[in-house]
């Protein structure tokens, strides 16, 4: 019936149209279209209102504007019209004013009617008055004797809500044409080019689907067919593009918010998800699907990932992160590939990491499993050679500190420090020395050998600093706060608690804090409050089972494991709780349990092969404990996370933890358990008496090694970047001990000694130690 609105409008608009040119003057130039008459060259033709198909939606009294028509000539081209006629006709093309009204010089429509001749100096077409008539008009626009093409006005109840997906049909469609009716909603699928997109999946990238939706008012009627056009943006069109006609095409994996457009307003309609990754395989690039290799230093290998989703769909152009577990030897670069700077040994992950891969609104986290990290395997690669060493040795009862540098044949000229550290962290670039006590935090530069600046605005314990040297962990126990520093000098963060042990992920996202309760002597008693900070979800504190004394992130950093009475893991997949439709998320618990051995440990360090959790504790006897996975499927549990995370996440992927004494040895606490990064050996130090723990995972079996001299127990040790050598602090004779790790012996004409004075002039222990690589030819 649209074909008579054209026509009413030619009797209701068209002005004739002729002009006489008399006189003496010379008479212009005249071009015709075709031939010697007709129409003119440069003289309107066509006028072309938009949206010539999805027309304009209005709700009852709602204010709205026609866009001005473009006007082309026969040929074509553009022609300049100053003024245009609007007009408004029903179906059959004659004159309404019943359900919208028009402002005839300027196309500004109302969904009702203007008013006119209203008096009191009340102007013409200022107030839209509602007629609460639902239904479809057309606008025609005329000028120079010639209408525009008609578009559509719809006028309805004001739309309230949108929902994503088809309506449910009833059985009588056929029969039922009621515009408010299911059946309605589902007449705009009927001349869809793809699928239907369904809230409740999610499309492969590069997969097109039709989002169909359903409009409701406020008394929750269904007014879809009402409505006209629906238009869908997305929130993060990295994730997915709508076009015009709604069809949706996936792009990167992650889901996003889709706001519908209607009557000049939006509203949130539902969610969109491309399918995120189920895996990620890395090898080293070129080498048939090797997931090892040797690289000398200075020779850059690339790596290969290959990410796959749920359909098998091969996913490309993601923002992986490459990490490296010891990125100061052998650092991952941004692109995916390695360069070894220093001889060492390290693993190589890839991780989709939310929110630069794989990201969801903060409120539907593990829907379709989307907003939750994807990890690799590792790749391990070894750099072979030597390296020479800067050791940096200090005391928690001394105000000195002494650099070693091992290319010199001298030890370094000791270095006063403000204030008397409680713990110190060298940062991966070994540029900077972080130092904590009881009054600032200070910070020494490792290149001049000279404190570089002081803070008092924080004090209290360095517990780690981030792989990227960017963020400090610091507690502080008399105002029981944890700060986040920033490398830059100021507190980035802060949550309430003491903290004990401090970790991060390899990519400094996350950083897993054990806590506990201060004690008058200035220990802390282990707590059941694990604080977690993640650079996507912000803190999240955690209850425990039972207190946890320590914390060792996995490999890869898909968890962590927390040493305790019993050793437990939490994993980084959150514990989903969906709507009954499964459609959205109704709750999620952060980090949740996902492992628990029956063994106590007091201290626990992750081996960089994947391959195993090793702890140590003094309960019942001094002991290692190691929490081995099986070596068919390396590595802890790879790929996206379950909907559902079960607390066999761990346990189902390792074997039965292994008890192993430490013989010869008496211990009242242990220090540290430190692996070396090629994971074949792991150092126990200790407070007490006895011999310096050597445990060989590949075995289970432990050497005890004999120190030298006078030395009773080791207190603190570090390793070389080339696993050449154990620098380790002992009490007895307050000395530094070499051990070499091949032979695993001490040699008695390499032993430092430090001499770190106390405020009484008496030696004290050396038991805070940190190193970095240094070229042996430097």
């Amino acid at each position: 019936m649209r074909r008579f609105v054209t026509l009413a409008v030619l009797f209701l608009f068209t002005i004739p149209f002729g002009i006489s040119i008399s006189g003496c003057a010379k008479k212009s130039s005249i071009t015709y279209c075709t031939g010697d008459t007709g129409p003119i060259v440069g003289q309107a033709t066509t006028l072309t209102l938009t949206p010539k198909l999805f027309g304009i939606s209005l709700n009852f009294a709602q204010i709205g504007q026609v866009a001005s028509p473009t006007a082309t000539d026969c040929k074509g081209t553009s022609v300049s019209i100053g003024t245009f006629t609007y007009g408004v006709f029903d179906a059959n093309g004659n004159a309404t004013m019943d359900v919208a009204d028009v402002v005839p010089t300027t196309g500004r429509l109302c969904a009702g009617t203007w008013n006119r001749n209203t008096g009191g100096g009340i102007a013409d077409y200022t107030t839209c008055n509602p007629t609460n008539k639902t239904g479809t008009v057309y606008v025609v626009a005329s000028a120079a004797g010639v209408n525009s093409n008609s578009i559509p006005i719809f006028v309805h109840p004001k739309v309230t809500s949108v929902v994503l997906g088809n309506a449910t049909p009833p059985a009588n469609c056929s029969t039922d044409p009621n515009p408010s009716s299911n059946c309605c909603a589902l007449a705009s699928t009927q001349t869809v080019t793809a699928p239907p997109y369904s809230a409740n999946s999610c499309l492969s990238q590069g997969s097109t689907g039709q989002i169909v939706a359903r409009a409701f008012d406020t008394n929750g009627n269904n007014i879809t067919c009402a409505v006209g056009h629906l238009s869908y943006m997305p929130q993060t069109s990295s994730i997915v593009t709508v076009d015009e006609n709604g069809v949706a095409t996936a792009q990167q994996p992650g889901s996003t918010v889709i706001t519908a457009n209607i009557a000049n307003a939006s509203s949130s309609a539902g969610f969109f998800s491309t399918c995120p990754p189920v895996s990620i395989a890395l090898t080293v690039a070129n080498s048939g699907g090797q997931t090892s290799a040797v690289v000398d230093q200075n020779t850059n290998q690339p790596l290969s990932a290959t990410v796959l989703d749920k359909n098998g769909t091969k996913l490309t152009g993601l923002s992986l992160v490459y990490n490296s577990t010891q990125p100061t030897t052998i650092p991952a670069a941004a692109a995916g590939s390695i360069t070894p700077i220093f001889p060492g040994a390290a693993a190589i992950t890839a991780i989709c990491q939310p929110p630069s891969c794989n990201p969801s609104p903060i409120n539907e986290i593990g829907l379709l499993g989307n907003g939750t990290p994807v990890a690799s395997d590792s790749v391990s690669i070894t750099s072979p050679g030597t390296s020479s060493t800067l050791l940096y040795i200090a005391s928690t009862k001394s105000l000195y500190l002494v650099p070693v540098d091992f290319t010199t044949t001298t030890l370094g000229a000791p270095v006063r420090l403000p204030y008397v550290p409680n713990s110190m962290v060298i940062a991966n670039d070994g540029s900077s020395i972080y130092m904590g006590s009881d009054t600032e935090l200070m910070t020494f530069n490792a290149i001049t050998n000279a404190l570089s600046k002081e803070d008092n605005t924080v004090k209290g314990k360095v517990l780690a600093i981030s792989p990227d040297g960017t963020t400090i962990v610091i507690t502080d126990l008399v105002r029981q706060l944890v700060y986040l520093y920033a490398s830059s000098g100021v507190v980035v963060s802060t949550a309430g608690g003491v903290g004990t042990h401090a970790e991060f992920t390899p990519d400094s996202e996350t950083v897993y804090i054990t806590t506990g309760t201060p004690n008058s002597d200035g220990s802390v008693t282990p707590g059941n409050t694990l604080l977690v900070h993640s650079q996507f979800t912000g803190w999240s504190s955690i209850t425990l089972g039972s207190p946890a004394a320590d914390i060792a992130v996995t490999v890869p950093s898909v968890g962590a494991y927390l040493a305790g009475s019993t050793t437990t893991a939490r994993s980084y997949c959150p514990s989903t709780t969906l709507s009954a439709d499964g459609s959205s998320v109704v709750s999620n618990e952060y980090y949740p349990l996902s492992d628990s051995a029956t063994v106590p440990t007091d201290i626990v360090s992750a081996t960089n092969d994947g391959q195993h959790i090793i702890g140590a504790t003094v309960s019942g006897s001094p002991s290692v404990v190691d929490l081995a996975f099986k070596s068919s499927t390396p590595g802890l549990p790879i790929g996206a996370c379950p909907t559902v995370v079960p607390n066999t996440y761990f346990t189902n992927s390792r074997t039965a933890a292994t008890t192993v004494p430490l013989s010869g040895v008496t211990a009242t606490s242990i220090n540290d358990v430190i692996p070396s990064s090629d994971s074949k050996i792991a150092f126990v130090t200790y407070n007490g008496t006895g011999s310096l723990p050597a445990y060989a995972p590949s075995s289970g079996a432990v050497t005890n090694v004999t120190l030298t001299g006078g030395a009773t127990s080791p207190v603190a040790a570090a390793i070389s970047s080339d696993n050449s050598t154990l620098y380790v602090g002992t009490t007895g004779d307050n000395k530094v001990h070499l051990v070499s790790i091949k032979t695993l012996t001490d040699d008695s004409t390499k032993t430092i000694a430090p001499n770190l004075p106390d405020v009484n002039n008496n030696i004290v222990t050396p038991n805070l130690i940190v190193q970095h690589p240094k070229k042996a030819t430097s």
